[in-house]
């Protein structure tokens, strides 16, 4: 309902995850990313709480004796490829483990050895 004769606009939005400026390019390079073999990454914008699980899990791979390196991805499209709509995420070999928590690092033990075995 229109008060005082003014009518209500409409806003268009985008319904894409990075705001309409998706690509070929840039997607191609996502699903590359996710399809990665043997990999641990933490998805997240690099704020406190993606920092503390990357933390958690170097502490897990260590104690575990992996040599594995840890990704940290930032790229809301990578993130988007993952299925990840709230972060930080932990991805274990392509499988997204964990997402919207900090874990500690007696959780991550346990999901390295369940997923590696």
């Amino acid at each position: 309902m229109a008060l005082f004769g003014k009518k209500d606009k409409k806003v268009e939005t985008s319904s894409c995850c990075c705001g309409g400026n998706c690509d070929a390019e840039s997607m191609a390079k996502a699903e590359a990313a996710k399809t990665e073999g043997r990999s641990v990454k933490v998805l997240g914008s690099g704020c406190a709480k993606c920092n503390q699980l990357e933390a958690a899990t170097k502490t897990a791979l260590e104690q575990l004796g992996m040599d594995t390196t840890i990704d940290h991805v930032t790229d809301f499209a990578q993130i988007a490829a993952y299925g990840v709509m709230t972060t930080p995420a932990l991805v274990v070999d392509g499988k997204v483990v964990s997402y919207g928590k900090v874990l500690k690092t007696d959780e991550v033990v346990k999901i390295l050895q369940k997923v590696r075995g």
